[in-house]
């Protein structure tokens, strides 16, 4: 895409890049109270049926993602027009989802920042080897990256890992603003935790917040997962990358049912958020439908979707993911000297 072409598609978005506060608080009115409700109807179907308790904990679980989409709208600067409001929605919305906000903002700033990067990878995204990394790497980091990629570990585990391990402790150059903002989010995690265990017990505590928390960070991966890992999607070494074409090609178009594209706040339309992350979750829709060069990206159904979690490798020679299965063949092959640069065959028909 030419220079011009790429300043024409950011002006043609610009007029969405703006947040309506009437909106936004219409948006936090009709997600957090439901959410609490929802809670309290799961707490309080304990003693009617377990059952029950889950099927609310499946709906509370939904809430708790549209309350994540606040949240990282807040870290983008684009829910609210004043700073310190986005500040202050976003560290409470961090509480509700356990995540530390200005840790996370930092981190999401530099996926934003590199996404689809072969040569920056790493940090805010989801680990990605190419098939010559692969190839190149010892057994026992084969081993791990197969375990990681493995959908029981990061869809099982992988909530688990994020809330009470990743969105707990600072990185050792973080900043005095970051740092004390996850040691104020962690505090009062403490409290409200605590508090609610004596309110109820810590039985009924773990099996509603557990189970809802659980649920919505299942999800909660599988949303990322999915708007970067397709079939083509697109990524590229750093001499070639390019901004527009990451987020237009290396990010899907996730179409939806009316009811789940509410309840994620529209992060399906991913390409239209990272051409400009500073267009609220609200307008992400109308921006996709007004500008047609927008309907080029990549679009992928639940049905579709479930294809991709066999893609497991990227291959930059065929601009694409393959799985496992697909360079079998290969580690079959004797491995190079070190001094010399891998060549491997072609995967055509394998």
């Amino acid at each position: 895409m030419s220079k011009e072409k790429t300043m024409q598609l950011h002006k043609s978005v610009a007029p969405f890049a703006k947040s309506e506060n009437k909106k936004s608080i219409m948006q936090i009115i009709n997600t957090v109270p439901p959410f609490l409700i929802l809670w309290f109807l799961a707490y309080q179907s304990l003693s009617v049926s377990i059952w029950l308790t889950l099927g609310l904990s499946v709906l509370a679980a939904g809430f708790v993602i549209r309350t994540f989409i606040i949240f990282h709208d807040c870290t983008h600067g684009s829910f609210f027009k004043n700073r310190k409001a986005n500040d202050i929605v976003g560290t409470i919305t961090g509480v509700l989802t356990l995540f530390a906000y200005e840790k996370w903002k930092r981190e999401h700033a530099i996926h934003h920042a590199s996404s689809s990067n072969l040569d920056k990878r790493g940090v805010g995204d989801i680990w990605v080897m190419t098939i010559d990394e692969y190839l190149e790497a010892s057994k026992w980091q084969r081993f791990a990256y197969r375990l990681y990629r493995n959908p029981l570990v990061m869809f099982g585990f992988g909530p688990l890992f994020l809330v009470l391990i990743s969105s707990r402790f600072n990185r050792k150059d973080a900043r005095k603003k970051e740092r004390n903002n996850t040691y104020l989010t962690n505090i009062i995690l403490v409290a409200l935790y605590t508090g609610m265990i004596l309110l109820i017990g810590w039985q009924s505590f773990v099996i509603v917040q557990g189970s809802i928390m659980f649920i919505a960070g299942s999800l909660g991966i599988w949303l990322f997962y999915i708007q970067h890992t397709f079939e083509d999607s697109y990524f590229e070494e750093e001499t070639e990358w390019d901004y527009v074409k990451a987020a237009i090609d290396g990010s899907s178009y996730y179409k939806l049912p009316r009811i789940l594209q509410w309840a994620t706040g529209n992060i399906g339309f991913h390409h239209v958020h990272h051409l400009s992350p500073r267009v609220p979750n609200y307008n992400l829709e109308v921006a996709h439908d007004s500008v047609p060069p927008l309907h080029q990206a990549t679009t992928i159904t639940i049905k579709s979707s479930l294809a991709s979690i066999n893609y497991r490798l990227y291959d930059p020679e065929k601009k694409g993911f393959v799985s496992f299965k697909d360079i079998k063949h290969l580690l079959k092959m004797p491995r190079p000297s070190m001094d010399i640069k891998p060549k491997r065959t072609s995967l055509e028909g394998k």
